[in-house]
């Protein structure tokens, strides 16, 4: 295994945090990679990782399945522009890269084989001899914890993978998870990627984020802007051309939805900044949450979100957030 940071310098990057019980230092927005190979071409995906990483991004998130929801995709289009893109600039070892497994339609499930196989396929998309976080996407329930941690165990052994992560997991097998790996010896989640964002809190909020908190587990939530409903640009009255329209609009529809807006709108005029940056800082603030997913489709969508790495709530705006959301 090629030897590598953990990370960018701290003293260059001061704004970077640490993951978890990790060694990882992440800075405070993930780059989704869900939209590359998707909504955003090659040369797009370049441009966008090229701004990210002149800004001090260093953590990059996909999975194996993205996009093979798209017309003509197979999955694994996001790792192979990422490595490809990696390779091009020569930056691998600046780089956190976060990627998942059990969805790919050609690795399907959690059993020991397919970890392992899954694994060494994601490692040569993304040009790589080593993935820094590699999460479980779904939990499959049918698959014994023991099985899955002990397949991940083996990566890590090998230095194939430096830290585990769980994805889309109840409170009960977490907490099982952690336990065998404790009692076992074995390799231990470090992070959870949770859906969690400002109107939508019920998933993450209660007894997931009480294990995550009590076992030293950095939440790095996914939908942070709720498909783009948390940018502001959905408004009553306007139609947005964008493959998520549907799901951001819905939100449009309750009371809950408006309030937030309102709130936002008044906090991100205060700070003078984008009510993108606004929300995610509000989701960096929550206990446990160490960087939030967020993904763009050009360069010019990403200023707002790399805002939050210099924005800081006080403490009546998180909490009239908070309250706006409940």
């Amino acid at each position: 295994m090629t030897t590598s940071p953990s990370s960018p310098s701290s003293a260059s990057s001061p704004s970077l945090r640490k993951l978890g019980s990790s060694d990882l230092e992440v800075f405070p927005l993930s780059l989704g990679g869900n939209v590359f190979g998707w909504t955003a071409d090659e040369a797009s995906s370049f441009a966008v990782l090229d701004a990210y990483a002149a800004a001090g991004g260093n953590f990059i998130d996909t999975a194996d399945a993205y996009s093979a929801w798209a017309p003509g995709n197979s999955g694994g289009e996001s790792e192979t522009i990422i490595g490809k893109w990696a390779k091009a600039r020569g930056n691998r070892d600046r780089l956190v890269i976060a990627t998942k497994v059990s969805q790919h339609p050609e690795f399907q499930g959690l059993s020991a084989a397919n970890i392992k196989a899954a694994a060494d396929a994601s490692l040569r998309r993304l040009g790589t001899d080593h993935i820094d976080l590699y999460y479980t996407h779904f939990d499959k329930t049918e698959v014994p914890v023991d099985e899955i941690i002990g397949a991940l165990d083996e990566l890590v052994k090998a230095g194939k993978v430096r830290h585990i992560a769980a994805s889309n997991i109840s409170p009960e097998r977490l907490q099982e998870s952690l336990d065998f790996s404790d009692r076992e010896g074995l390799a231990r989640y470090v992070a959870l990627q949770p859906h969690y964002n400002l109107v939508s809190r019920d998933t993450y909020e209660g007894a997931l984020q009480d294990v995550a908190s009590r076992a030293g587990l950095a939440a790095v939530p996914y939908f942070a802007l709720a498909s783009g409903f948390l940018t502001g640009k959905y408004r009553p009255g306007t139609t947005v051309d964008s493959a998520r329209a549907d799901g951001a609009a819905k939100h449009l529809g309750s009371e809950r939805g408006i309030r937030v807006l309102t709130a936002l709108d008044e906090i991100a005029q205060a700070h003078d900044t984008q009510v993108a940056t606004v929300a995610l800082a509000w989701l960096g603030a929550q206990p446990t949450v160490a960087a939030p997913i967020a993904s763009a489709r050009t360069v010019e969508q990403l200023p707002a979100l790399l805002a939050v790495a210099e924005l800081e709530l006080t403490e009546p705006e998180i909490t009239r957030l908070t309250q706006a959301s409940a």
